[in-house]
């Protein structure tokens, strides 16, 4: 007699679909984070200290994908308690403002992001000073060919979107190095990194499958999806949005507050007949944390209220600073759009349209 079959679990799943064991990057983010952390530092390179006594404009961050998302959260931390502005600049080229007073922070995973090294050539034919922040490539290479130029090499071997804790914890140490960033004590910064792996062994799906991720992500299945936080967290809420589309091939439409109601209210609706009519059926993820303003928790608690929406959960971020904020809601990211490819049969590290578009560029250069 046949045996019937069962639902596979996500331990099947993970077995069938996780071809480059993305789930094991996952589990190894905070040791990347301590690691990354440990590396950096003025006795390894010596040039830090050199650069910290230079009286920076400020600092201009290159990078696109993965590689780049350190950049926003660099500048999400420097808005808060930072030394000097931090800009963003995902392209080819490099601001009509931009001058040699600008720190360049050039971050690749590969090396070879071709925005990124065209950026950054440009930065160093302008005479700027640029540190490159690579596994390998054309753009570890550029401090052999310019005086002005320096490498924090990382670790390579695995998709740049797994790699966020090797690439963002030396971005960071590095601008702590040169005093840009206020600096976190050995023992607090200790003390953080426990409470990230703890966090992040309970949100292990393999480990607790019918947990609060695999809940979540289960009764996402069907709904398009939309993230809202305040201003300071937009950084995980544009690399929620990443994830999403790489590793679940999913759309995420994102909110940042307080300027999405002075816009985007209308069309969640609840109030009047102007809502959109796709609004009812939008799951809506809500990532806080304790230090938001509370001009802007009303707001939000507002919208909660008067959304049509009848779907909604509040991702409260854990921990008493910015950044452990920042990167507990990195984990949750991380953990469900994860398992939301698993549970939609996809490959969470497959990209085929992106390789095929690199492809194509480079065989029309």
């Amino acid at each position: 007699m046949m045996e019937p079959e069962h639902e596979p679990t996500l331990i099947d799943l993970a077995h069938r679909y996780d071809s480059e064991d993305v789930i094991g990057f996952i589990r190894s983010f905070v040791s990347d984070l301590r690691s990354g952390f440990d590396a950096v530092n003025t006795e390894r390179f010596p040039w830090l200290t050199t650069l910290r006594q230079a009286p920076w404009s400020g600092v201009i961050c290159l990078g696109m994908g993965g590689s780049g998302a350190g950049g926003d959260f660099l500048s999400a931390l420097s808005d808060l308690r930072g030394n000097c502005p931090i800009h963003v600049s995902r392209g080819y080229s490099l601001p009509a403002w931009f001058d040699a007073t600008w720190l360049v922070l050039a971050t690749s995973h590969s090396g070879n992001t071709e925005e990124t090294v065209s950026a950054a050539q440009t930065a160093l034919d302008k005479e700027a000073t640029v540190v490159v922040i690579a596994s390998g490539g054309h753009l570890a290479g550029l401090p052999e060919t310019s005086e002005r130029c320096y490498l924090i090499p990382t670790v390579g071997g695995q998709p740049p979107r797994t790699a966020f804790g090797h690439i963002f914890s030396r971005q960071l140490s590095c601008l702590e190095a040169l005093g840009l960033l206020p600096g976190m004590g050995d023992a607090e910064r200790n003390a953080m990194l426990l409470r990230l792996q703890e966090h992040n062994e309970h949100f292990d799906i393999l480990n607790n499958p019918e947990g609060d991720i695999a809940l979540l992500a289960s009764s996402l299945m069907e709904q398009p999806i939309a993230v809202i936080g305040p201003k300071e967290l937009s950084p995980v809420l544009t690399r929620f949005k990443n994830q999403m589309n790489e590793n679940a091939a999913r759309f995420v439409r994102i909110g940042v507050l307080p300027e999405m109601n002075h816009n985007e209210s209308v069309a969640w609706g609840g109030i009047g007949e102007e809502a959109d009519p796709e609004a009812a059926n939008q799951a809506l993820l809500l990532l806080t944390w304790e230090g938001m303003l509370p001009r802007v928790r009303q707001r939000l608690d507002w919208m909660v209220a008067h959304a049509s929406t009848e779907t909604a959960w509040n991702l409260t971020g854990e921990g008493g600073t910015l950044l452990e904020v920042l990167l507990y809601h990195c984990l949750v990211m991380d953990w469900l759009s994860t398992t939301l490819a698993l549970l939609r049969g996809k490959d969470p590290a497959a990209i085929a349209p992106i390789s095929s578009l690199k492809e194509h560029l480079n065989s029309i250069q």
